[in-house]
């Protein structure tokens, strides 16, 4: 074989493997974070070129901007590099070691700017880690940046004039949901490939459901909310945006430093028993999110499982309490700052603020009082069920520039988006939504407080029958 010819075939052979390389690379936009790390943990995948096509996908993507309010990139390198050393030493330390992830910025990054979406706390740099970002981090995931949200995470739409718009990725011009939109969006559009958001009327659960993710809601107080920026703390939540519910239960032992729920234990679907929720949340449903609710219930249907309707009046009376439970402490909280600096708000943000102001503390407290009441009835009442179903939202994502120039239309829109997701934070249970195959319409698994585990286990058996 002449040196030309074989020249031209060693040139050949390097031009495939770069091309398969690059294909197999460009999959990784794509790729559950729990095979990401099978792939490192394999040796199949390196940590470092696995956060270099991250980081500069990043860079070359038109969205980033819209979705990421900064990132943080020698961080990123750094959390790899060790993580690279310890996968070439056998000494992983979890299963999303090296795996790139993506925070809400509400999690506090030492040395690096947090500020909730707003411009009341701009410039804020704290000095240490969140603590679930440090139990995260400790674990070997890395740190891509910090993503956009709502004003203050005090909207379940996701519009943010103030910072930036994350679209939604069956629409572009439609809002991705709120108030964890960029999380929402930073895997939706393979900009990572999980995230971290906060849910305290649905804000991990909306974004999630309009963008075709698994989002799960973990009970108040399970989860630590050190180093968490605050809206309503009896009721904030922290939680993972994901492909997969597999990737849920990855990253919920990561931000608790733990264990993960073996979902191999998962059963199918043949013996377990629904509760439709009637109450409140099969009210004003339009077609695509009815379609997409009736289709997961039938393919579970399939599968093995029975239904029954149900009606609640304790959801309905604690939908009534929703105004002072929500607005009297978001005031309470941000009341001071808010008025210091008003005209620094998008002004409608700035109002549901304000509302706080009309009610009084004992009002909150009897409020209070009343819903615990109500949640030991609703316990009581679900009791003899797997979960509670419902869908996830009762609307598809709303047109961004509708919202801008209509302020009814964004008040009707926000309170709608976050009516059914409000439920499971009010009844003080864990909650988790999945895409039902029809664009943006999730379904909703309600279940008791601290029974993540069981929720997540439940959640594959019907991510498969959705499959």
């Amino acid at each position: 074989m002449g040196f030309d010819r074989g020249l031209s075939m060693r040139r050949a052979a390097a031009t495939v493997w770069a091309q398969n390389r690059e294909s197999k690379m460009a999959d990784w936009a794509e790729t559950s974070a729990a095979d990401l790390g099978r792939g490192i943990a394999s040796g199949a995948i390196d940590p470092v070129a696995l956060t270099e096509f991250f980081l500069t996908r990043m860079g070359e993507h038109s969205l980033t901007g819209r979705i990421y309010a900064r990132t943080t990139a020698d961080r990123a390198l750094a959390e790899a590099e060790a993580a690279r050393g310890r996968a070439q030493l056998g000494q992983l330390r979890g299963p999303l070691d090296g795996v790139p992830v993506s925070w809400k910025d509400l999690f506090d990054t030492a040395g690096v700017a947090t500020e909730a979406g707003s411009a009341l706390l701009k410039d804020r740099v704290p000095v240490a880690d969140a603590q679930v970002l440090s139990r995260a981090t400790a674990l070997g995931t890395v740190c891509l940046g910090k993503t956009h949200m709502s004003e203050l995470a005090f909207s379940g739409l996701g519009l943010n004039p103030v910072t930036a718009t994350p679209p939604c990725v069956n629409d572009m011009d439609a809002v991705a949901g709120g108030s964890s939109s960029g999380a929402a969006a930073s895997v939706a559009f393979g900009l990572a490939p999980v995230a971290v958001g906060s849910d305290t009327g649905g804000s991990v659960r909306i974004p999630a459901a309009w963008n075709d993710l698994v989002g799960l809601k973990t009970t108040a107080g399970r989860v630590s909310l050190t180093g968490v920026i605050d809206l309503a703390a009896r009721f904030d939540t922290v939680g993972p945006l994901t492909r997969s519910v597999e990737d849920a239960a990855l990253m919920l032992a990561a931000l608790e430093g733990g264990r993960a729920a073996d979902l191999r234990g998962a059963q199918g679907l043949r013996g377990r028993r629904f509760a439709i929720l009637q109450t409140v949340a099969q009210e004003d449903l339009r077609d695509a999110p009815r379609a997409g609710f009736e289709r997961a219930v039938d393919a579970m249907r399939q599968a093995g499982a029975t239904f029954e309707t149900i009606e609640l009046p304790e959801v309905a009376q604690a939908m009534t309490l929703t105004a002072v439970l929500y607005t009297a402490e978001a005031w309470g909280r941000w009341g001071r700052e808010i008025q210091a600096n008003p005209d620094l708000m998008y002004p409608q943000i700035r109002e549901r603020f304000e509302a706080g102001q009309a009610f009084s503390g004992a009002e909150f407290v009897e409020a209070w009082r009343t819903l615990e009441a109500l949640r030991a009835g609703y316990d009581r009442a679900v009791a003899g069920f797997d979960a509670v179903v419902l869908p996830s939202s009762p609307i598809l994502p709303p047109n961004e520039a509708r919202l801008l120039e209509d302020a009814e239309y964004y008040v009707t829109e926000n309170l709608l988006a976050l009516r059914n997701t409000r439920i499971g934070n009010l009844m003080g249970g864990c909650a988790l939504t999945l895409p039902t195959g029809v664009p943006s319409c999730g379904i909703s698994l309600m279940a008791p407080p601290m029974a993540e585990e069981r929720l997540l286990r439940l959640g594959a058996a019907v991510e498969a029958a959705l499959a």
